[in-house]
């Protein structure tokens, strides 16, 4: 490529030097006759001027000291472990030998240990990190970046967004303030804080690359994905971790990387922050996440869409379907209405109008926008719970789940003891839905999911995900004690 260059310019210098023989003829040379006239003659040509420019930061650019300090020792490192009895070893004789001899039963088991980062949110010690850095841990520990070390409890978590919130007793801890992502514009500087590679208080920067990104990693149904990209560098172990602007204001929650190798390759992916304050101040109040729904089923505008429905402007957010006694059909929306903004904030793709509907209850009041025909109309929506009305849904409460059609409830201590079992979810109520011609009763207690014990509503809804085949395994205790099985 040096070479290329070089050839070219000797080119253009030979080019400039016989241009200005032919336009800088002496006096002497005029006066020859055409006889006299050299063939050619090379003369002295004044070397071109070279004006180098030199590419310096403009002027504004930000300056990460401030924010990288606000940011590490409001950042801790988290260690998890996972304690699963082995499936190889038989415990039998262990036991066995126990009750026999009284001597204590024996126990083999793997520990499996997890790392990632956390965002401390309060002085007395609340820290927000992902879910899958927490999940199943039977023992969680927080490293500040002074080295202490303390144990951490789980106040809650939500798979469907990736957050979990813990807990450790403190006090006048560094902390990170809230700042609004639905501001954080594309181009905009940040900064990643974390733990990669077990490393502690590794502080990146980057660029917002875009916004309102659906990976499909969480799963179907109620999960949200609208991640904030950057190509702030993000490695195992920074899951958990801050996102933070140049004002040191938290702007996300690192989450993931598109990688082929497991390590960073220029794509990293954030919760933003207005989702992260809802779930986590719905965790710390009810001990569940209170989730809203349109009652719609959205789908993407594209351009053979609009031309098909004899749209102008491809803009918005397609109504596919409408439920009936949902949110958006009592509030006078119809199929086949888009929407284009919610409370005055544009939203133009599926992944922007869940983002923003999730950051509000059930109760809720939002003003929706839609396209219908080409005339806009405004309706104020009242947000309804999944279970279609507005009632607030508190850990150890019933729930409702829409992909068995059920109303289910944690058991309590007496039905434990009677049907000797030590957890379970019951069912209260059969609507429509996979149970409706089942067979399966009313007070039958759903056991395991996938193989995996269910207790709440988290609980259901994480072994729901661990599926990898479209069939469902359920195991359970009908009323009477008899043991049941079943898949769909």
């Amino acid at each position: 490529m040096r070479k290329v260059s070089l050839m070219m310019m000797l080119a253009g210098l030979l080019m400039a030097a016989s241009c200005g023989n032919a336009t800088q003829k002496t006096n002497e040379e005029t006066n020859l006759t055409e006889q006299q006239q050299p063939v050619s003659q090379v003369e002295q040509v004044q070397q071109p001027q070279v004006q180098r420019v030199a590419f310096l930061p403009a002027q504004g650019t930000p300056d990460f000291v401030d924010a990288a300090e606000r940011s590490v020792d409001a950042v801790v490192h988290i260690m998890t472990k996972v304690v699963r009895q082995s499936n190889t070893y038989d415990d039998f004789f262990g036991a066995l030998l126990g009750q026999l001899y009284g001597y204590p039963g024996q126990t083999r088991n793997n520990t499996m240990v997890a790392y990632g980062s956390g965002v401390v949110l309060t002085p007395d010690g609340y820290i927000v990190t992902n879910n899958h850095v927490v999940e199943g841990a039977d023992e969680v520990e927080v490293t500040f970046n002074n080295k202490v070390k303390k144990t951490a409890t789980i106040i809650g978590t939500d798979p469907t967004t990736d957050l979990a919130l813990i807990k450790v007793e403190a006090s006048d801890l560094h902390f990170l303030t809230f700042g609004d992502s639905d501001n954080v514009r594309i181009g905009e500087w940040v900064l990643a804080v974390g733990n990669p590679f077990n490393l502690t208080s590794t502080v990146t920067a980057g660029i917002v690359s875009a916004k309102a990104r659906n990976l499909s990693i969480l799963g179907e149904g109620t999960s949200v994905e609208s991640f904030i990209q950057t190509d702030a560098a993000v490695n195992p172990g920074n899951s958990g971790g801050a996102l933070v602007n140049t004002k040191g204001e938290l702007v996300g929650i690192n989450a993931a990387i598109a990688s082929h190798t497991g390590s960073y390759e220029g794509y990293s992916f954030a919760i933003p922050s207005n989702i992260v304050r809802k779930v986590v101040d719905d965790l710390l109040l009810y001990g569940e996440t209170q989730r809203g729904y349109l009652g719609i089923y959205p789908a993407e505008l594209t351009q053979e869409l609009a031309e098909k429905e004899g749209l102008e402007n491809i803009e918005g957010v397609y109504v596919a379907d409408i439920t009936e006694g949902g949110a958006a059909k009592l509030a006078g929306l119809q199929k086949g209405d888009v929407i284009t903004s919610l409370n005055d904030k544009k939203v133009n793709t599926v992944t922007q109008l869940m983002e923003t509907v999730r950051q509000y209850r059930p109760g809720d009041k939002i003003e929706v926008e839609v396209n219908r025909k080409g005339h806009h109309h405004h309706y104020d929506l009242t947000l309804l719970n999944e279970a279609g009305n507005v009632s607030v849904v508190k850990k150890g409460d019933s729930f409702y789940n829409s992909e068995f059609g059920l109303m289910l409830q944690p058991i309590g201590q007496n039905d434990m003891n009677r049907l000797n079992i030590r957890n379970g979810l019951k069912i209260v109520e059969i609507r429509q839905g996979r149970f409706m011609n089942s067979g399966v009763p009313v007070d039958f207690v759903i056991t395991k999911v996938n193989g995996y014990a269910v207790n709440s509503k988290t609980d259901l809804e994480n072994a729901l995900k661990s599926s990898r085949s479209r069939r469902t395994t359920i195991e359970g205790v009908y009323p009477n004690g008899m043991m049941g099985s079943f898949y769909y």
